[in-house]
């Protein structure tokens, strides 16, 4: 029962996380050239993009803290049996970890690339260059969020078995040797 509020409890979370990471791609910053006589400038629209971008990490790395508290981040605690369910949640944590922190990065660069608005003035006619966040950024930022959306749920069920696997040995668990 407690398993499952928390898989619920994440997977909202991820949801939000990804969802606001999608609006952010979808906000990004742009600039248009601005001129008034004697200078060009760059003129940018309003910045919702950075929160929206900073909002989903935060969410993002809230959710891969629950499930590393909760799985007691695979090393600590008691050790798992062995079993199918231990080898694919090794697999499933490293590929979680790969996952999150590709999309931290995303989602970070994206949001400090987007806040940032070049003051550069041309006093010659030629347009400035107005430098904006690249399309896509944010966006690959939301498909890795999912992606570790979906390892990290995978990931604690494979923890969950292979910790409530139970090791059956029978009577006799040692080696016979009275025929020799």
């Amino acid at each position: 029962m407690a398993s499952t509020l928390l898989l619920a409890l994440v997977f909202v979370i991820d949801l939000i996380a990804f969802a606001l990471a999608v609006a952010a791609e979808q906000r990004r910053s742009t600039a248009t050239v601005g001129n008034n006589g004697k200078e060009s400038y760059c003129v940018y629209d309003e910045d919702i993009a950075t929160g929206l971008g900073v909002g989903s990490f935060l969410f993002l790395l809230l959710s891969q803290i629950l499930i590393m508290v909760t799985s007691r981040c695979l090393c600590c605690g008691k050790a798992m049996r062995p079993s199918g369910s231990r080898a694919w949640a090794v697999v499933l944590f490293i590929t979680c970890w790969l996952f999150f922190f590709i999309a931290e990065v995303c989602l970070l660069a994206g949001s400090v690339r987007n806040a940032y608005h070049t003051k550069y003035k041309n006093l010659l006619n030629d347009p400035p260059s107005c430098a904006t966040l690249r399309k896509g950024v944010f966006g690959a930022g939301a498909a890795f969020a999912f992606l570790t959306a979906v390892v990290s749920e995978l990931y604690y069920v494979s923890y969950s078995k292979a910790n409530d696997a139970t090791v059956n040995y029978g009577k006799d668990t040692g080696v016979r040797m009275g025929n020799l």
